[in-house]
């Protein structure tokens, strides 16, 4: 249900028990089901899509009305809401009893069985404060939720975009590998967390195969998503610009540039002030009037990378 995804679980058997969420005003008791046409958050829709809701709600209720109590109600009847009896918003009996039940391993709903229509059309409303409608609606939300409602039809898509990107990367990283290896140096540097391992004499081939680990999140980074866009952005920055923040990443670690005290990055030999963040060191060395500083940094870090 989703805590495997953040490297979250309970323990062995526990579940979390939750009943259906009931709102009350005036000593009226309203329960979130996605199937309330007097809802107030229909009445906020556009006349037509208010229309198409309110009809579709009809429909499901005739459906579960006629499933669960033998009782067919036309959606069109005038009196639809009077002969509806079992899942009439009203029948607080029926509505307390509707709970969710989920744990570390996942609960299926079957979108033809009536009961679980109602989990379904209850989750999509926000009917249980620990489910999300969706992936996308539980990293969102404030709440923090837990679990979410996986949709083949979604995972499938999420999955889809991921490949998408991946492979762009991945054709991008062989463009590198075939036209520019100083690029593909450079964005190495920037891209792995162990930068000084890469020097000029560097292999391709290991420049290349680091590169294809990462983008498919076989490196400490196992976001696939988040590790081809990475790429790709780093990937996208112009030479000049690159350069800069691969000799920063290096300058760091051989002590070039150093963070002191008062929460600033220094650059040592001229005890300059260059910026307290690496955004910041960039535009610092970017400017002409500190070409003095870029110059000397840019001499001692590719000593390194030569040797």
């Amino acid at each position: 249900m989703g805590l495997q995804n953040y490297n979250l679980g309970l323990f062995e058997g526990i579940k979390h028990h939750e009943p259906l969420a009931c709102l009350e005003k005036n000593g009226v008791k309203r329960y979130i089901t996605g199937l309330n046409e007097f809802a107030p958050e229909l009445k906020k829709l556009p006349k037509e899509e208010m229309e198409a809701a309110i009809l579709d709600i009809r429909k499901t209720v005739s459906m579960l009305e006629q499933e669960l109590n033998s009782n067919f109600v036309e959606p069109s009847d005038p009196e639809f809401w009077n002969k509806v009896k079992l899942v009439s918003p009203s029948n607080y009996a029926f509505w307390d009893n509707i709970f969710i039940q989920v744990g570390n391993d996942p609960v299926f709903l079957n979108p033809k069985d009536s009961m679980d229509i109602i989990k379904l059309r209850a989750i999509d409303a926000g009917g249980f404060s620990i489910v999300a409608k969706n992936l996308d609606a539980a990293r969102k939300s404030m709440r923090q939720m837990k679990f979410y409602l996986d949709r083949f039809e979604e995972t499938s898509t999420i999955r889809t975009e991921v490949k998408k990107i991946r492979n762009r990367a991945l054709a991008e990283l062989q463009k590198l590998f075939e036209k520019n290896s100083n690029k593909l140096l450079y964005v190495c540097k920037v891209v792995d967390a162990n930068s000084p391992q890469y020097k000029k004499s560097t292999p391709l081939d290991v420049l290349y195969d680091n590169m294809d680990r990462y983008i498919n999140g076989e490196t400490v980074e196992t976001d696939k998503r988040k590790t081809a866009t990475k790429f790709l952005e780093i990937a996208s920055l112009d030479m000049e610009q690159l350069k800069i923040r691969a000799m920063i990443k290096d300058a760091t670690f051989y002590k070039i540039l150093a963070l002191r005290g008062d929460g600033f990055i220094y650059h040592i030999a001229s005890s300059t002030m260059v910026g307290k963040n690496p955004s910041e060191i960039v535009e610092f060395l970017r400017n002409p009037l500190n070409e003095s500083i870029l110059s000397e940094i840019t001499k001692t870090i590719e000593t390194y990378w030569n040797s």
